[in-house]
């Protein structure tokens, strides 16, 4: 899979966990920064990934902060994004079956690299599972 991740500066060091794990396991991983713990604004980052997802129809973002809220808010901003804020493997899984999310977000203060590995293997072998569930995420975009 091809993942394209981000975080501010309060989730840089679970966003560096990240994305040596998804390596370690074969996936491709554009890392969209930052890489500092300096000061930024998790909305630039939450743009940047999303478009990279709208540009990128197969591949998955991943958005850590905090605590993944303000990232969700800002991803969901964009037409075709569905971000979704994800606290355990449960959560993820439900994300890519149910609502066909194509961004997972997640927060450093919120989950431990324990929970992110598995939030994130979880997401890694979701798939959407169509069905009933199509017509509630083509009714999630309003125009």
């Amino acid at each position: 899979m091809k993942f394209f991740v981000a975080t501010d500066h309060a989730g840089i060091e679970l966003k560096d966990y990240t994305v040596a794990l998804l390596r370690e396991k074969g996936h491709k991983v554009e890392d969209m920064g930052p890489y500092t713990k300096d000061r930024v604004d998790y909305p630039d980052y939450a743009h940047k990934v999303a478009t990279a997802i709208l540009d990128n129809s197969d591949a998955h973002g991943i958005l850590i902060c905090g605590s993944g809220i303000g990232m969700s808010m800002a991803a969901n901003r964009h037409e075709g994004i569905r971000a979704a804020l994800c606290h355990d493997a449960y959560t993820a899984t439900v994300a890519r079956g149910h609502n066909d999310a194509n961004i997972l977000c997640f927060g450093e203060r919120i989950v431990g690299k324990g929970v992110a590995e598995s939030i994130l293997d979880a997401w890694i072998a979701g798939t959407f599972d169509g069905g009933r569930h199509t017509g509630r995420v083509e009714k999630i975009e309003l125009h």
